[in-house]
């Protein structure tokens, strides 16, 4: 240990002393702690259906389990008004027919009339077909606001990250980075966002076959099951309020073109993923014409 200090007998005795201090404190210092995900995240029902398994990289997962007897589901600890929540997911593998993995942000109870949701669910397929992604929002009890992706990926294979970015301007949906629903925050013009309740990130797993998979004409193969679900490495940023000369959350410039720095990644991923559009549905709101988040200023 000795080997790297000065050999001059000029160096102050004390200069040694705390140098040697130094190398022996950095030596013996503990590894940081590694964020556990049961730390964050609690079970909210199925709770002999949820497990939690630590790799050796000492990055935890929690492990959803679907039977015929139950699924089960998982909420985060904290809630937040305002915030980015980032989680990894792994989805059911081979035959997830009938089967729906979802995150979605939702308040604790409240009355029906005031449920805030910021949802996305994965509906399974038969083997070798593609899952689609289902998303919605909820403002004020009231949804059908759906907007429907086909994933480009096998999210079976490996995990993904999945984001909703909830800020005072806008949500914005995201899949490993990349953009694919953005929802903005119109309330002067009469448009519903959610802005008023603290929510939490939930996550479960379910049978669903009577509308999951192609409108509910494939059903579960129980004969697969039981079906797990993965989820790991969950982060929330809270959106903290701007400082004097600092944006806050949402307060991104929109670059020469006009678009913000999403926009060209979300125009792309939508042109060639989007399988529906709530507001291009003209036959469903054909009575009392399409809602006002769809029609232009």
């Amino acid at each position: 240990m000795a080997a790297w200090l000065p050999a001059s007998s000029c160096c102050h005795p004390m200069t040694v002393v705390a140098a040697a201090l130094l190398l022996t404190a950095m030596v013996a210092a503990p590894p940081a702690a590694v964020a556990l995900l049961h730390d964050d995240v609690e079970p909210m029902w199925g709770a002999d259906h949820i497990s939690f398994h630590t790799g050796g990289d000492g990055v935890e997962t929690l492990a959803l389990r679907l039977d015929r007897d139950h699924g089960s589901g998982f909420r985060s600890k904290g809630a937040y008004r305002f915030a980015r929540y980032d989680i990894d997911l792994k989805l059911v593998a081979n035959d997830s027919a009938g089967t729906v993995t979802t995150v979605y942000l939702t308040p604790d109870l409240v009355p029906p009339e005031d449920h805030d949701e910021i949802d996305l669910e994965f509906l399974g397929n038969v083997t070798g077909e593609p899952y689609t992604l289902h998303t919605n929002i909820f403002v004020n009890g009231v949804g059908n606001r759906e907007q429907q992706f086909r994933l480009w990926f096998d999210p079976a294979k490996d995990f993904h990250t999945y984001s909703v970015d909830w800020n005072p301007r806008r949500i914005i949906m995201f899949i490993d980075g990349t953009p694919i629903r953005v929802y903005k925050n119109e309330a002067a013009r009469g448009v519903p966002f959610p802005t008023l309740r603290h929510l939490r990130l939930d996550g479960s797993l379910w049978n669903a076959d009577d509308w999951a998979t192609q409108g509910g004409r494939v059903k579960t193969n129980w004969t697969q099951a039981p079906f797990y679900a993965y989820y790991r490495n969950f982060h929330v940023t809270p959106c903290a309020p701007s400082s004097p000369g600092v944006a806050s959350c949402g307060d991104e410039q929109p670059d020469s073109a006009g678009f913000d720095k999403h926009g060209a990644a979300l125009h792309k991923t939508r042109a060639e993923h989007l399988l529906y559009d709530y507001c291009e549905d003209q036959n469903r709101f054909k009575n009392e014409g399409l809602p006002k988040e769809c029609t232009a200023h």
